[in-house]
């Protein structure tokens, strides 16, 4: 037989009734009660009846994370972040890849059946771009992440790119370098994380008074370490003169610095390497990855937050925000002046 709410109320020697507001999360609830409680709930193992609370309360305790891709290491410490925040706040998570930059994945998203089993959602669009912004215009709770979509009908999270790019660059820059070339252009691009960048890397140049060089620009289909490795060699073999590489994400570095030590080349003492992401993995590189932590658990605990207000005062009018976070400049190994 399956416990009950009776059996954990008899053992705790409290009413069903307090039992109920102690699962779920009745805040005015006396400490010594609610531990009485979650003591009896333990010993007897007692599960809720999630369908049923559901019903009663209009909500599934579920959020959604639609992220473009998990093989990317920063969607996949983000989604862990994301989990992280959520536990805290006693939601879980349901998440859902789009394909990479899949636009019609990523708008199918938007009205996909499953979303009827959550109660909101976090959304990382990557195909979507800013003519695409009425389409956030969503019957449900939803936060959007990334850097694809701004001023749009819903609370956007982001990172100060532009500011962030910049101030990888003038690290490099402070370090003695002068001919910096740049892994993750994309070309063409107005809005989204590679434009930001650029702006940001451009500034701190012009800033500088050191002269921008087209030749230095490394254009990229994608953000992994194929990607960084095969635009370094195509850099190497142009023979334009360089001295230091801002890979746009810390994955295109990391990819690039393994080329340039196959070709013979230090780090940092003939080419510096800066990344960009603040990837655990970074920690572990030899030399060991200067990078940026963009805020990424920031990010996420405030795209949770601000989603799990949304989900208590849904149907009430609200003004969109938007909320930027902080980040920081990691200096390591492959920055280093001897």
């Amino acid at each position: 037989m399956a416990t009950t709410l009776h059996d954990v109320a008899t053992l705790a020697g409290v009413s069903i009734k307090t039992v109920s507001n102690v699962v779920n999360d009745y805040e005015h609830i006396r400490p010594a009660t609610r531990e009485k409680v979650l003591k009896a709930i333990a010993e007897l193992g007692y599960q809720p009846n999630l369908s049923a609370r559901s019903l009663r309360s209009g909500r599934t305790g579920v959020i959604g994370l639609a992220l473009p891709e998990l093989s990317l290491s920063y969607f996949a410490e983000l989604a862990d972040a994301v989990i992280r925040a959520a536990e805290r706040r006693h939601l879980v998570v349901l998440i859902e890849q789009t394909g990479g930059g899949d636009r019609a994945r990523e708008i199918e998203m938007l009205s996909s059946p499953r979303l009827q089993l959550t109660d909101g959602l976090l959304f990382s669009p990557l195909g979507m771009d800013q003519d695409d912004a009425a389409l956030l215009e969503v019957p449900y709770p939803m936060v959007l992440l990334g850097e694809r979509i701004f001023g749009g009908p819903t609370d956007h999270v982001t990172m100060r790119n532009a500011e962030a790019a910049k101030a990888a660059t003038q690290h490099l820059i402070a370090a003695g370098r002068r001919r910096i070339a740049v892994l993750g252009v994309h070309e063409g691009e107005r809005v989204g994380s590679a434009a930001l960048r650029l702006q940001g890397h451009r500034e701190a140049l012009e800033e500088a008074g050191i002269e921008f060089d087209e030749r230095l620009m490394g254009p990229v289909d994608r953000w992994h370490r194929l990607d960084g490795a095969e635009t370094m060699r195509a850099i190497l073999a142009s023979g334009v003169q360089f001295d230091a590489v801002f890979g746009f994400n810390d994955t295109l570095a990391l990819g690039a610095m393994r080329v340039l030590q196959e070709a013979g080349l230090r780090v940092p003492q003939d080419v510096a390497v800066m990344g960009f992401d603040g990837l655990d993995e970074a920690k572990y590189s030899l030399p060991t990855l200067s990078t940026v932590d963009p805020g990424r658990d920031e990010i996420a605990d405030t795209a949770v937050a601000v989603l799990a207000d949304r989900i208590e005062n849904r149907g009430k009018p609200y003004v969109p925000q938007q909320h930027l976070t902080t980040f920081t400049v990691i200096a390591r190994e492959s920055t280093a002046v001897s």
